[in-house]
């Protein structure tokens, strides 16, 4: 390592702070939906990240330590830990994003489309998940270093960037399809697609990552994997975050209205139909049922009337499914 990079002191303070910050999001994530009654399978694969992060703190805190104190194999078997742990988090955040989308995207081929995605993601996670232990197998020679670190090479590092371009670029340009059809106006759609397009942080992050894989970059590799996955992570939870307190804002706004305030109502819903059934990857029930999203704008150039709505309705062409809240999904 050089002398350049950081300290074992100072990996120990990121690994510890960065993981606790994503926690605690992912925690207040899962509060808003508990309070909202709106768990789904989306807030599943983002506790499992969350799990998943808690270990790879733990597991990350002991390969810090102090190795003339633990065993030689345990030093290994933590190592493996720390990589297997670190894509865990990575590939369950992003598909709690993507499963965020399937939620708010009604029956159809665009929803089917995005369900095979999700079992892509899960293949390349075990592809990578494989990578590292073919690699380090074929070349056991870093098992005797006092804190022992596989060069993982530039095969790893290639495909890492491969599947983070491609996976992060899908949950950016997935949500665009959504969007594009309803009604909305330009100032709502950049901030949906804003909050959606955070994904490409983890781009960013992941690129730097690779980078310090590639050129063996010791103790930095270790600081920009956790940065990596504490970001993945607090990502995933940012348009649920940011939901909840868009809505807790206009609930405040609610109560104190000005004649220049304009909510409008955005609804994905279904006309009513005769015949009731549950579609297991449906956020609601086929129905008469419609679920309404709001927004709080700011006020815009010239007088906006008071109480002004604007209700619209996002109906399947197959299916008429309902399909759930975009800033309360």
């Amino acid at each position: 390592m050089s002398s350049s990079g950081p300290t074992i002191a100072q990996t120990e303070v990121v690994n510890m702070v960065l993981p606790l910050v994503a926690i605690t999001v992912t925690t207040f994530r899962l509060y808003c939906r508990v309070r909202q009654g709106r768990l789904w399978i989306d807030d599943l694969w983002a506790t499992f990240a969350m799990i998943f992060i808690l270990a790879l703190l733990i597991v990350d805190w002991l390969y810090l330590q102090d190795y003339n104190k633990i065993p030689q194999s345990a030093m290994v078997a933590l190592y493996y830990m720390v990589c297997q742990f670190f894509y865990a988090v990575v590939w369950c955040s992003r598909i709690s994003i993507l499963m965020t989308v399937v939620r708010l995207t009604v029956p159809g081929t665009l929803r089917r489309v995005l369900t095979f995605t999700t079992m892509a993601f899960i293949l390349a996670w075990a592809v990578l998940f494989a990578q590292v232990w073919w690699t380090c197998e074929s070349e056991p020679g870093w098992k005797t270093q006092p804190r022992p670190q596989c060069n993982l090479g530039r095969n790893v590092a290639i495909a890492q960037i491969i599947t983070d371009v491609i996976g992060d670029s899908i949950l950016i340009l997935a949500p665009f399809r959504l969007i594009y059809k309803v009604r909305l106006t330009k100032a709502q759609k950049i901030r949906i697609l804003t909050i959606f397009s955070t994904s490409a942080i983890t781009t960013v992050v992941s690129l730097a990552h690779a980078y310090y894989v590639l050129s063996d970059g010791g103790l930095k590799e270790a600081v920009a994997a956790m940065v990596e996955s504490s970001v993945s992570l607090i990502v995933a939870n940012l348009s649920v975050v940011v939901a909840f307190l868009l809505s807790m804002s206009a609930e405040d706004d609610s109560s104190s209205p000005a004649p220049w305030k304009l909510s409008p109502i955005i609804t994905f819903g279904s006309q009513p139909r005769r015949r009731h059934f549950n579609d297991p990857l449906a956020t609601t029930m086929i129905g008469v049922e419609t679920t309404t999203i709001k927004f709080a704008d700011t006020p815009e150039t010239g007088g906006l009337k008071s109480g002004n709505t604007d209700e619209i309705s996002l109906n399947n062409m197959e299916g008429k499914q309902s399909g759930g809240e975009l800033w309360g999904a």
